[in-house]
C-alpha cells in the first residue's frame, strides 16, 4: 500500500484512540486533588516522603480507555522498613479509602467516577534512591523511568502520537501488559521501543522482519551483544527482545515478553503492513466468535469453560486462571486434537477458556518394560486392551469427553491445588 494511504490510516486511528477533549484534564485535576490530600497528611505526620505522579498520565502517553489509570508514587526515605504499612497509615490519616492489594510490594487502589469519567488511582510505595542500582524493587525505578521518557519526548513532542499508536496497537492485539498471564509489552517498554525506532511504522516494519533474538542497548551500557550476555543473568536473557533499560544497565525492560506473545505481535505487524486498517487499533470485545468460526470451518467441537479463582483480582487471579487454562489444554490434548484455544481474562476473579476440539479415535498409553513384572501386572489390571511392542506393554483406550476430563482433574485435586474454585462448561 502507498505510504500516503498508511499515513491516512494512522491519522484516522489517532482520532479514535486519543482521549476525548477535556477527559485528561478531569483525570489530572482529580488525581492532583487526592495527591494534595496525601501530601498534607505526610507533612502533618512528619513522614519523610514525597509524592509524584508516574505512568502514562505523567508522560502524556495515555490512550482512550473505559477507565483511566493514575499511578501515584510515594517515595519514602530509606529509614522506613515496611513501606506498605507506612503508606496504609498515611492513607488513613488523609481520609483516602483505598483497597490494599498484594504484589512484590503491597500497593493500594481507589476507584473514582467523575461524571462519565472512570479513574483508577494506584498508590505505590517506593524507596527514594539516588542511583538505579540501589533499587530493591522494580517500582523503585519509576522515578527514573518517568524522568527519562519525559526528557526524550521534550526533545521531540511528535513521539507522543507514535507512542499512542504503538500502545493502542499492542492493546488491541492482546500484547499489552507485563503480567504473567499476558507476558507482553509493558507501557514503559513500548515507550522505549518508540524512542528507539522513532515511529510506529518503523517499529512495525522492524518487528515484522525480525529473525532471532533482538538486542537493543540505546544508552550504550555495553560494548557488544556478547558483553550483554555475559553481564545479565540467564533469566533476563530468555525474552525474544533484550532491551537494556537506559536508566539501569542490569535490567532488561522486555524480560517479561514471551515467545508466544511476540509471535502474535509479529503476525499482527505483518498483517497490518499487508492490509493496513484502523481495526488493528481497536480492541475487540471478545474473540469468542473467531474461535467459533474456526470450529465451523474445521468441523471441530466448540467448547466454552468458565473458570473462577479465590485469589486476589488482577495479576494474581489472572495468572492462576491462565495456568489452569494451560493445564486443561494439556489434558484435553491427550484425548483430543486441540485445533485452537483462547484464554480470556478481563478483571475480577473469573475467566473464560475456549477450545476447538476433534476427539482422537484411540489413545495409546505407554506402559512399563516386560521385565518389570510387578508393574506390568498392575498395568494390566488398570487397562483392559493391552498389547506388546518391542519388549514393552501398551494399552488402547477410548477417548474421553471434556466433562469426563474435568471430573478426572477434580478427583485428582488439581483445581484445588491451583486455587481454582469453579470449572463450568457453558
Amino acid at each position: 500500500m502507498e505510504k500516503g494511504k498508511i499515513k491516512e490510516i494512522l491519522k484516522e486511528a489517532l482520532e479514535l484512540i486519543k482521549p476525548e477533549e477535556g477527559t485528561i484534564e478531569v483525570v489530572k485535576e482529580n488525581t492532583e486533588r487526592v495527591m494534595s490530600q496525601l501530601e498534607r497528611a505526610i507533612k502533618r505526620e512528619k513522614v519523610k516522603a514525597e509524592v509524584f505522579l508516574g505512568g502514562s498520565l505523567a508522560k502524556g502517553t495515555i490512550v482512550k480507555k473505559d477507565m483511566y489509570d493514575a499511578d501515584i508514587f510515594i517515595r519514602f526515605s530509606k529509614k522506613y522498613e515496611n513501606l506498605s504499612d507506612v503508606l496504609q497509615g498515611l492513607l488513613k490519616k488523609a481520609k483516602i479509602e483505598a483497597k490494599r492489594l498484594h504484589g512484590s510490594r503491597d500497593y493500594f487502589v481507589k476507584k473514582m467516577k467523575i461524571k462519565d469519567t472512570k479513574i483508577l488511582l494506584e498508590f505505590i510505595p517506593v524507596l527514594k534512591i539516588d542511583k538505579a542500582e540501589e533499587a530493591e524493587n522494580v517500582t523503585d525505578l519509576s522515578w527514573f523511568h518517568v524522568g527519562y521518557v519525559k526528557r526524550e519526548i521534550s526533545k521531540n513532542p511528535k513521539l507522543i502520537n507514535e507512542i499512542l499508536l504503538a500502545k493502542a496497537f499492542c492493546y488491541a492485539q492482546e500484547c499489552y501488559g507485563a503480567e504473567s498471564y499476558i507476558r507482553g509489552f509493558s507501557g514503559y517498554a513500548i515507550e522505549l521501543l518508540i524512542l528507539y525506532y522513532k515511529t510506529f511504522l518503523k517499529l512495525v516494519k522492524k518487528m515484522a522482519e525480525a529473525k532471532g533474538k533482538i538486542f537493543i542497548d540505546p544508552a550504550g551500557h555495553y560494548r557488544s551483544k556478547q558483553e550483554i550476555m555475559i553481564n545479565l543473568n540467564e533469566a533476563k536473557l530468555e525474552s525474544p527482545i533484550v532491551f537494556i533499560d537506559p536508566t539501569c544497565k542490569e535490567r532488561n525492560a522486555l524480560a517479561a515478553l514471551s515467545e508466544e506473545t511476540f509471535e502474535r505481535f509479529k503476525k499482527a505487524c505483518k498483517e497490518f503492513l499487508k492490509k493496513p486498517s484502523v481495526e488493528y487499533f481497536i480492541k475487540k470485545k471478545t474473540k469468542e466468535n473467531e474461535i467459533e468460526n474456526i470450529a465451523k470451518k474445521k468441523r471441530g467441537k466448540f467448547v466454552k469453560v468458565l473458570l473462577k479463582t479465590n485469589k486476589q483480582e488482577g495479576s494474581i487471579a489472572g495468572s492462576k486462571l491462565k495456568k489452569f487454562h494451560n493445564v486443561l489444554r494439556r489434558e484435553l490434548a491427550r484425548y483430543h486434537d486441540v485445533l485452537a484455544d483462547l484464554f480470556e481474562y478481563k478483571t475480577g476473579k473469573e475467566a473464560k477458556s475456549f477450545f476447538v476440539l476433534k476427539p482422537k479415535k484411540e489413545i495409546i498409553v505407554e506402559g512399563p518394560p516386560l521385565n518389570q513384572k510387578e508393574h506390568v501386572e498392575k498395568f494390566k489390571k488398570k487397562h483392559k486392551k493391552v498389547f506388546v511392542r518391542k519388549n514393552k506393554i501398551y494399552a488402547k483406550e477410548k477417548t474421553k469427553s471434556v466433562s469426563e476430563i474435568i471430573e478426572e482433574l477434580k478427583k485428582r485435586g488439581v483445581p484445588k491445588e491451583m486455587s481454582i474454585t469453579t470449572i463450568k462448561l457453558l
